[in-house]
């Protein structure tokens, strides 16, 4: 597989690379996004690709989830980098469909790590078993999952402003912050929050 990634590196390189090569020039000399854009791990959603964002337009933390802890130094240090020291005017959350992360919330996972990230989503799993029965079908199940990954969304938009910077950011005018779903059956994102 790293052969494929470093041969589709040379043909990066041969065309879209030196077709914008300026572009790419300019970004040398520093970085000023305008987004902050945190995103699941998940290997079939690229950021830059399902919004057809040119390169050095989005600060991106990705991570199983698309979670935003408060407790968590990676995402703090992530966060206040992009608020303080790039000036980010918006800040997204982006979930997704047939995310496994939200999946996983129902499964009794042995592992020693995932369970206790996956804590981080599960008052959106509570949140929905309160509002719904319990599935009974494959669909009904496939449809919960699907509130979940939205409701997710919700939950780590409402993380983030549990941030005494982010609050002050947004008290200030500084920034805004949406909540996005993509939805992989159909490439269309839409706006949650």
């Amino acid at each position: 597989m790293i052969e494929e990634l470093l041969q589709g590196n040379s043909q990066f390189n041969e065309t879209v690379f030196k077709k914008s090569k300026a572009r790419y020039q300019e970004l040398m000399a520093g970085q000023h996004p305008k987004v902050f854009w945190i995103g699941c791990s998940d290997a079939r959603i690229q950021t830059g690709h399902i919004t057809n964002a040119p390169p050095g337009s989005m600060y991106v933390h990705r991570n199983m989830g698309n979670m935003a802890p408060n407790h968590d130094w990676n995402f703090a240090s992530v966060l206040e980098y992009a608020i303080v020291h790039l000036k980010v005017e918006d800040i997204v959350v982006c979930g997704h469909s047939d995310c496994d992360a939200i999946r996983g919330l129902d499964e009794n996972l042995q592992d020693s790590y995932i369970p206790l990230w996956l804590n981080e989503a599960r008052e959106a799993k509570n949140r929905v078993d309160l509002w719904i029965a319990p599935p009974r079908t494959k669909e009904e199940l496939e449809g919960r999952w699907k509130q979940i990954e939205i409701e997710n969304v919700r939950l780590q938009v409402e993380h983030l402003k549990s941030y005494p910077l982010v609050k002050k950011a947004t008290d200030e005018g500084k920034i805004k912050i949406y909540g996005l779903y993509y939805d992989l059956s159909t490439g269309i994102l839409s706006r949650i929050v």
